[in-house]
């Protein structure tokens, strides 16, 4: 091994430790909650020692707060909206929200545990709660930057108030899923409540022309 690989080497098998890592502890606070989730618990988990974990991560609210910004950089990829050749504007953000349905099936963590953090009140927030507020904060301003595109007569307090909706109805949607499981169709769920908040805009954009 030359002395250019041994770093890239290194590189790598950091990246792979630190998922193992973040992988484990999905496991972990998705079994036993964020009072459940511990050091001593995700070292178990995934075979790496305590001392590697601390090399990454700071403490176990550090940890956490990883957990949701990786699981939230791959939702995020989902809340795109498709282009007109997907048909019309409804079609598209029923499209989109299947979309998002379905990534919230596949990488579930960050709003599972961000809820979880967000319902809690603490003397000391956590810093995985401020990270979720914070993604928060970002997906809504993804479902504005949507709806102004697709209804820009609308003024900054009626997308606003839509964004709001759609996204307490995602996690009212999305805490049904946890309760009922598969017995909840996420995709289809979603994808009626896209086609109701695309309804809605219409009315109010009607009642404005009024």
């Amino acid at each position: 091994m030359t002395r250019h690989q041994e770093p890239r080497r290194k590189r790598a098998n950091g990246v792979e430790s630190r998922q193992r890592i973040l992988d484990a502890t999905v496991e972990i606070a998705g079994e036993r909650g964020y009072e459940g989730t511990s050091i001593a618990a995700v070292s178990a988990k995934c075979g790496l020692p305590a001392s590697s974990i601390y090399w990454h991560f700071k403490d176990k609210d550090d940890l956490i707060a990883a957990v949701i910004e990786r699981s939230f950089e791959a939702w995020l990829l989902a809340v795109q909206l498709p282009g007109e050749e997907a048909g019309s504007p409804r079609e598209r953000v029923t499209a989109m929200a299947a979309g998002i349905a379905k990534s919230l099936i596949e990488a579930p963590d960050f709003l599972r545990l961000g809820l979880m953090l967000a319902l809690e009140r603490r003397p000391a927030e956590p810093r995985g709660r401020t990270v979720f507020l914070q993604v928060r904060d970002t997906a809504r301003a993804k479902v504005i930057e949507v709806i102004e595109e697709l209804k820009p007569e609308l003024d900054a307090n009626e997308a606003q108030a839509l964004a709001t909706y759609a996204v307490a109805g995602a996690d009212g949607l999305f805490v049904q899923r946890e309760i009922l499981g598969d017995a909840l169709d996420l995709v289809a769920m979603f994808e009626l409540h896209a086609r109701l908040l695309f309804d809605a805009a219409e009315d109010m954009a009607a009642h404005k022309e009024r």
